[in-house]
């Protein structure tokens, strides 16, 4: 029988131009292709655990507008449960503006749009569905108190709690204390322990984890990722692939690593999935899009075990 997942975040339309280089300040600079790409980290986390096997949820805000259309589109295409969407008139849907490079490295500019007005009743509103799954998906797209109103429910359902802290800004003592696994990236882990560049990835988890979560994982882009739950640590390298776009890369390891552990995953092999997904997920364009299949996922796991 498959997990259940509910996911309670933001969902953008990505708007991309592909970029001989990043912009200096005041400067215009040609690029080149310009796509829409669905995305939002709670979009973007709830397709790739869907495509990964989970009957995933989604409770989220979109804007009576084409863009909003579109993503409830994806999202349906997926097998996304979407009744806990709620869609406000006159407003747009979140948008964000993504250059990316040769290499595959973007920047990101976002305007949350609706995700903004999604509130703390609206997330009670769907009480249920969070009470109901296995792992509650959360990241910092939409306002910290729906956030903690999400938090609330998982906690009093006994549901795990997985929080991606991105972006990431100061966070209460008292929220991080009941999350269960906190998942962010290097740069944002520095910033929430106050880190500087001399602080390794795995002094990051364990000052992480002194901030008061379950387990914590800290991802370093082509370097892999670091878990860390107290006493023990482990540490797992991505996988070679031709990068062409970093831009869910994170969204694809949060749905895998959500996915493998509420499957019974030991957080060795959990971590060796998300980082299959994460590396796959750089080697197509776009959000939504390049998030891959269980398929592929075990195809490049497989290929990386015929190897050793």
């Amino acid at each position: 029988m498959s997990q259940s997942i509910c996911v309670v975040g933001s969902l953008i339309m990505d708007c991309v131009i592909e970029a001989p280089r990043f912009p200096k300040p005041g400067e215009v600079l040609t690029g080149g292709v310009f796509h829409t790409y669905a995305g939002g980290k709670g979009a973007s986390q709830a397709v790739a655990a869907a495509r990964l096997g989970a009957q995933t949820s989604l409770v989220g805000a979109l804007g009576d507008d084409a863009w909003g259309a579109d993503l409830r589109t994806v999202l349906t295409a997926d097998g996304v449960e979407l009744s806990g969407l709620v869609t406000f008139p006159q407003v747009t849907t979140g948008a964000g503006i993504v250059a990316v490079v040769p290499g595959g490295e973007c920047a990101t500019i976002i305007a949350h749009g609706a995700n903004d007005l999604l509130t703390p009743d609206h997330v009670r509103a769907n009480e249920a569905s969070i009470a109901k799954a296995d792992m509650l998906l959360l990241q910092l797209e939409i306002p910290d108190e729906v956030v903690a109103a999400a938090v609330d429910i998982a906690k009093s359902a006994d549901t795990t709690i997985l929080l991606n802290a991105s972006p990431a800004h100061s966070l209460p003592v008292e929220l991080l204390d009941r999350v269960d696994l906190l998942v962010v990236n290097e740069e944002d882990a520095r910033m929430l322990t106050g880190s500087d560049k001399d602080v390794r990835p795995s002094g990051l988890a364990r000052r992480l984890k002194a901030l008061g979560p379950g387990r914590v994982v800290v991802t370093i882009g082509r370097r892999g990722a670091v878990a860390f739950d107290g006493e023990k640590k482990w540490d797992q390298p991505s996988f070679d692939v031709d990068t062409i776009d970093t831009t869910a890369a994170g969204d694809a390891f949060v749905g895998a690593l959500a996915v493998a552990l509420t499957e019974g995953q030991r957080m060795e092999k959990a971590l060796a999935t998300a980082c299959a997904a994460g590396s796959l997920a750089t080697a197509k364009s776009g959000a939504i899009p390049s998030l891959p299949t269980r398929e592929e996922v075990e195809k490049l796991l497989g290929l990386a075990q015929g190897g050793e």
